[in-house]
């Protein structure tokens, strides 16, 4: 099968791969990325486990193809934190106890960092409607709402102080 060349800004980075043009995104971050964060759960979109940003959008990357992303900017929970500070997102998963076996949770914080750059004062049930694509089977999601809370907290927090 012939290959198709891309181009796609993924942390900041700009990477040019050729790939098949039935690769998954999740495969071209996970394989030829080396970036493991996002994991791959059920490959039908209902887990959330593989979600990432792609141009300002979360999106679950086990059901879009790489050449989808040609030319696109991908933000995955590797390019959370900034120089080794934890972003809020992760800093609320800590503090608040918004995890059990992990396996989720990449995917919760991506999802919760696109929901809090669009809506950064969200309600409680803005935050479980706003997360309702993403699964997690060990918690009762209170924890994780309690972490959305904490970094919507603290990055208006931070915006107050910035201004």
């Amino acid at each position: 099968m012939s290959k198709t060349l891309i181009s796609v800004t993924v942390n900041g980075r700009t990477h040019e791969r050729a790939v098949e043009p039935r690769q998954l995104l999740i495969h071209l971050l996970r394989e030829d990325l080396n970036l493991t964060g996002a994991h791959i759960g059920c490959e039908t979109s209902h887990c959330g486990a593989c979600t990432v940003d792609v141009d300002g959008r979360s999106i679950k990357s086990c059901t879009v193809l790489s050449v989808q992303c040609d030319g696109s900017s991908v933000r995955t929970v590797e390019g959370l934190a900034d120089k080794g500070v934890l972003h809020a997102v992760q800093e609320g998963f800590r503090r608040e106890h918004g995890l059990q076996c992990g396996f989720c949770t990449p995917g919760m914080r991506m999802r919760a960092w696109r929901l809090l750059q669009d809506h950064p004062d969200p309600s409680e049930d803005e935050i479980r409607a706003g997360m309702a694509g993403n699964l997690c089977r060990c918690t009762g999601y209170q924890n994780i709402v309690k972490a959305v809370q904490y970094a919507a907290r603290k990055l208006r927090e931070s915006a107050a102080v910035a201004a």
